[in-house]
């Protein structure tokens, strides 16, 4: 007669153990949450959200410029009626270029921030339509990609720019890229501008395109210049990133996380229709925030 000798039980899994593992799934779960978000909300945001804003900024910039076109108190110089600088953003012209169907407003500044809005002009060049040379820029990929086809001018085409002292028209004389020889100087008391956007790859920029036009009416009286050439911060250059710890970005990245490790503590406790309801349109507005930051931080002609 055998007698069945009962076997030993493994212990339990201690508890603390299981829960650790679980918060581990959890926040690797809501860190994948969290990247889904951004890249979904990063190609929104430059496919089509970034146009949208883009179109809204040209409207609400349009009425104030063509408000202070009617009262004349539109700026002519790179400082306002008390003598202080134009804050960036601030409208200053409209150009209007029959060739490419473009009409746009253009805003003080060319940083990435700025150019969000519409082109930008070079704040140590003067205003469109007096002597000296004027530079505008402008996107040509994201941001409704106002500048995206200047290559499509050549020599010999005509636009016209508006301005606080009246409209300045201009005729091409050049379009270059890297490489090709700059324009000869300009004559004392002559006016010109300098269209500027990336070129190659909608979003992958791959160099700086310039069109040089000759301006064909007669010069507006030329304030003497307050911010002189070659003091601008590297961030209104060509092609430039913005400057400093974007600490926005950082602040909307700590939302989004800290929410979708929520709405993954929430999916295992509530279930999956509470949290949906709950928390998919809070992810979906911090995403888009960060994707809204981050395009910030591209190039400002992309």
């Amino acid at each position: 007669m055998t007698v069945a000798v009962p076997t030993k039980l493994a212990p339990a899994a201690p508890r603390t153990f299981v829960r650790s593992v679980t918060a581990v799934r959890h926040l690797a779960r809501g860190g994948l949450l969290s990247l889904a978000a951004l890249l979904l909300g990063i190609s929104a945001q430059l496919l089509l959200i970034s146009g949208i804003q883009e179109h809204s900024a040209q409207h609400a910039a349009f009425d104030e410029l063509r408000e202070q076109l009617a009262l004349g108190t539109a700026p002519v110089s790179q400082t306002d009626q008390q003598g202080k600088l134009l804050a960036p953003g601030t409208p200053v012209a409209l150009i209007d270029v029959p060739r490419l169907n473009l009409n746009q407003v253009v805003l003080e500044g060319t940083d990435s921030t700025v150019m969000t809005d519409g082109p930008g002009h070079r704040r140590d060049t003067p205003m469109p339509g007096q002597a000296g040379t004027s530079v505008l820029m402008g996107r040509a990929g994201a941001y409704g990609a106002p500048f995206a086809h200047l290559a499509g001018l050549a020599e010999g085409d005509t636009f016209s720019v508006t301005t606080g002292q009246g409209k300045a028209k201009y005729q091409v004389t050049d379009v270059r890229r890297a490489g090709d020889p700059a324009p000869a100087a300009l004559a004392s008391g002559k006016g010109r501008l300098v269209l500027i956007t990336a070129t190659g790859a909608r979003f992958m920029p791959a160099g700086v395109l310039r069109v040089d036009a000759e301006l064909i009416s007669a010069p507006f009286q030329t304030p003497s210049a307050v911010i002189r050439s070659g003091t601008l911060p590297e961030s209104e250059e060509p092609l430039a990133h913005p400057s400093g710890v974007p600490w926005p970005l950082v602040m909307w990245l700590q939302a989004l996380l800290l929410a979708a490790v929520a709405a993954v503590w929430a999916w295992h406790r509530w279930g999956r229709h509470q949290t949906w309801i709950v928390f998919a349109p809070v992810v979906a507005v911090l995403g888009l925030q960060v994707a809204t930051r981050t395009t910030e931080l591209l190039p400002n002609l992309l």
